[in-house]
């Protein structure tokens, strides 16, 4: 008896595709809270890769399903993380590629 893992690898965005469609998008950060002193992504939501992963679990983020999110971290690591664990949930999340470093560039 073998046990199969689905893995589900999110999709990821560019930095320009995302500043083009920026406003489509609800934007969450999934740094810690200590991070944010470097700066943000504007109108982006922190809440980090824990309490993403858990809010998604307990329904409490439910109210995001209808919409179209993109999660980032600092480099792109956690975000994919993020993102993979949102669109098992029933989400529709894409994760930014290179994070909020590449977004910086």
């Amino acid at each position: 008896m073998s046990i199969q893992y689905k893995l589900i690898m999110a999709e990821s965005i560019s930095k320009d595709q995302l500043k083009q469609e920026q406003g489509s998008f609800v934007i969450i950060d999934v740094r810690e809270p200590d991070e944010i002193s470097n700066g943000a992504i504007e109108n982006s939501k922190n809440m980090s890769l824990g309490l993403a992963i858990r809010n998604a679990k307990k329904g409490q983020i439910d109210d995001l399903k209808d919409k179209k999110i993109c999660v980032y971290c600092a480099s792109g690591y956690r975000g994919n993380i993020a993102a993979d664990e949102l669109v098992k949930a029933g989400f529709s999340a894409v994760n930014l590629e290179g994070g909020y470093m590449a977004w910086t560039q």
